[in-house]
């Protein structure tokens, strides 16, 4: 039910002289609302109750010595396994998506020198251009792993492992596409993502992607 606010007390020298009932019984007089009750004073020489200890926290051995989970319950991928990712484009527009997926990552926050493109067929533009240079500075561009790093099925064998291996089958030969995919899948160490024909990719690759 609603509350109903209490009328305000007004206190007797407000009122003036307190009337006389008939029967001659002066009206008794509110009693004041008691405040609150003050905490009770401890008493000295008494131990207050005794707190339970908090529980031992584990130091870093005893963590290190539990063994890590294994096996599908771990809820991780093995390292030798990166997820597959396939981009559905052309021969002609393979290069182009594969620069969107770099684009991507690296939107995600995924750094530069952790990324590997591969092409199959033409050679990426900034690749074509640092070999102009020689071989020795665009390899040693590879091993400062600064910056994302293109290379082609025919030269690939020499890069290193990166977190994240973009393919971008964008023609060339049939042998060129089975090097460069069977080349990146060990090359990835988290992800592989592989720009092209869907058909000609499951079928080097032998099952769907």
């Amino acid at each position: 039910m609603p509350l109903i606010p209490e009328e305000p007390q007004i206190h007797e020298s407000a009122q003036g002289p307190r009337a006389t009932p008939a029967n001659g019984r002066t009206a008794p007089t509110p009693r004041p609302v008691p405040g609150p009750r003050p905490a009770a004073p401890s008493r000295p020489g008494r131990p207050g109750p005794l707190r339970p200890a908090p529980p031992v926290q584990r130091t870093p051995r005893d963590v290190a010595a539990k063994p890590a989970p294994s096996g599908p319950a771990a809820g991780a991928t093995a390292p030798d396994t990166p997820q597959i990712q396939l981009i559905p484009a052309s021969a002609e527009g393979a290069l182009d998506a594969a620069e969107e997926a770099v684009d991507l990552l690296l939107d995600s926050g995924r750094a530069p020198g952790d990324i590997l493109l591969i092409t199959t067929g033409e050679q990426h533009p900034w690749a074509a251009h640092e070999l102009s240079f020689g071989e020795t500075s665009y390899w040693a561009q590879h091993d400062a792993a600064d910056d994302v790093f293109y290379t082609d099925a025919t030269i690939a064998a020499r890069a290193s492992s990166r977190p994240v291996v973009v393919v971008a089958v964008n023609g060339g030969p049939e042998t060129a596409a089975v090097s460069a995919l069977s080349l990146a899948h060990s090359r990835a160490g988290a992800l592989l993502i592989v720009c092209g024909d869907p058909q000609r990719i499951n079928s080097v690759l032998g099952a769907g992607v």
